[in-house]
């Protein structure tokens, strides 16, 4: 089982502190399905909403309540119970929405060409697609969208001094501190390399799909320079307090897993001597001098990130 749909995974910690996705990235796949959404998030009023979406790895529901308004039924479907509470919680009465725990590998509760889109935020590296180009194949009509997107790897924009922290904390091959272990060893694989790779592995097979559309961008970890970033890749920027990156870090899977491994090193809101993501913040405030003199309020200083993005998009034949 994913480390997601364990119990020890926070599915609150998730909807709480992963980013949002900005009505830009919304946009551009609703124009590439044929939507046209002008002033999104409201619905176009030209024409009504119509159609079928299938949300698949839905997680806390966030892309399903987001394009809701320009369907006229959405399926979102997760394998994690702790996420299907969380979706059902957070959709609210909202009728249009069925949120169904279960992979994209098994679809066989829908019937042939019952999908219009279908869409999976930050959860494609997990298929196996096997299973799930088969059963797509099946339940998309022709003509219809398969939208695919994800982010990884972010840094802090102009504190080019933080990136290092960063990588050997979340990905170093040798201890980042003398008795800490990195997370590298508990990220799941192959599905975190598939992303970190912009889902260069998931390929549409050319027998079912066309019109494939790939957007994929990677900051510059060394120098943190962002001038020569195309507009259409950089969907995901935010503003943020350092508390708010560092309750996101929480939400890696592969911190989940080394908690688990390691529960002798409690977190300091848990009235322990620090965990490893409170030994990388601490590192991470020291690299800069304002920060370090802000003490205690360092959580409440803001910063903008920016993370590596990938939207693989294509059309059913």
């Amino acid at each position: 089982m994913s480390i997601f749909g364990r119990s020890t995974y926070s599915s609150g910690g998730y909807a709480a502190f992963r980013p949002s996705y900005p009505s830009v990235l919304y946009d551009r796949v609703l124009r590439f399905h044929g939507t046209e959404a002008p002033s999104f998030p409201s619905p176009p009023s030209s024409s009504p909403a119509a159609g079928t979406l299938l949300d698949l790895g839905c997680g806390h529901g966030l892309v399903a309540r987001a394009l809701a308004p320009y369907f006229s039924r959405v399926i979102a479907l997760d394998p994690s119970a702790g996420m299907v509470e969380q979706a059902r919680k957070l959709s609210g009465d909202n009728s249009k929405i069925t949120v169904k725990q279960g992979g994209a590998e098994d679809l066989s509760f829908l019937a042939d060409n019952a999908v219009d889109c279908v869409v999976a935020g930050q959860a494609a590296h997990w298929f196996d697609y096997s299973k799930v180009w088969p059963a797509l194949a099946r339940v998309v009509k022709r003509g219809g969208t398969l939208a695919f997107w994800g982010y990884k790897d972010h840094i802090i924009i102009g504190r080019p001094e933080t990136t290092p922290i960063f990588d050997k904390f979340i990905y170093g091959e040798t201890e980042p501190l003398p008795g800490v272990e990195s997370m590298m060893h508990f990220w799941e694989q192959p599905g975190r390399n598939i992303l970190r790779d912009s889902l260069q592995e998931v390929v549409p097979p050319e027998t079912e799909w066309e019109h494939v559309v790939r957007i994929a961008w990677d900051p510059n970890r060394v120098t943190g320079d962002i001038s020569d970033a195309p507009e259409e890749a950089t969907w995901l920027r935010r503003r943020l307090k350092l508390g708010e990156l560092e309750g996101y870090c929480r939400t890696f899977s592969a911190f989940s897993g080394w908690r688990s491994a390691h529960p002798d090193m409690k977190s300091r809101a848990d009235g322990g001597e620090g965990d490893i993501v409170d030994l990388m913040f601490d590192e991470v405030v020291a690299a800069v001098p304002e920060w370090k003199a802000a003490g205690d309020r360092w959580a409440e200083i803001e910063v903008e990130a920016i993370w590596g993005t990938v939207l693989l998009m294509a059309k059913r034949r």
